[in-house]
């Protein structure tokens, strides 16, 4: 890859060179997307060191199991990174004992559940201020918050991933949406009160 000089990579040129264990290509992967990574590990995994940690095994996790990886295209090995890293993240919330999803569903939210916001006002409050929000809820309510809202995942592929059942998972987004709801609420009373 030496070829390569001082223009950018591609992630296949990137790829290629990781195969070959090239240390140039593999700082090139690394300061090409642990930004991005560091950003998905942090939805999860909150605490600042620890996601840091996390970002470091996840590189070394890729660097090892590159092999296996396929290239499906561009955007494949991102995709595959990003699993990785939420799975690594998973892993630490789990040792560490954060993952604190129930196998079995949560009790009604209660009748102080507030209504969901106006999007049109929760448009209003700045990214940041929003993830600093999902950031404050419990481990495992943040946990399938990201799971369902922000990857996609149904009920199913949570539960399987997490090792609950179907109705945990869903009662488990409806206690993070009613906190969320609550929190909003409460920022924009302050905010235009």
């Amino acid at each position: 890859m030496s070829n390569v000089g001082f223009r950018k990579m591609t992630e296949k040129e990137m790829y290629d060179g990781c195969l070959a264990a090239d240390g140039k290509c593999q700082r090139a992967l690394y300061e090409a997307y642990s930004p991005g990574v560091y950003a998905l590990i942090s939805r999860y995994v909150v605490q600042e060191d620890a996601a840091a940690d996390v970002l470091q095994d996840t590189f070394i996790r890729v660097f090892d199991s590159i092999g296996r990886f396929a290239w499906r295209g561009n955007g494949s090995l991102r995709a595959w990174m990003s699993r990785i890293a939420v799975n690594m993240a998973l892993d630490h919330l789990r040792g560490n004992g954060r993952l604190a999803v129930s196998s079995q569903p949560v009790d009604t939210v209660g009748d102080d559940v507030p209504d969901e916001p106006d999007a049109s006002m929760v448009d209003m409050i700045d990214a940041n201020t929003l993830n600093g929000f999902i950031a404050e809820l419990p481990d495992g309510y943040r946990t399938v918050f990201n799971l369902f809202c922000i990857e996609g995942l149904s009920h199913r592929q949570i539960a399987e991933r997490l090792g609950i059942n179907e109705k945990s998972s869903s009662s488990q987004l409806a206690r993070a949406k009613a906190l969320l709801a609550k929190r909003i609420k409460q920022y924009l009373n302050e905010q235009y009160d």
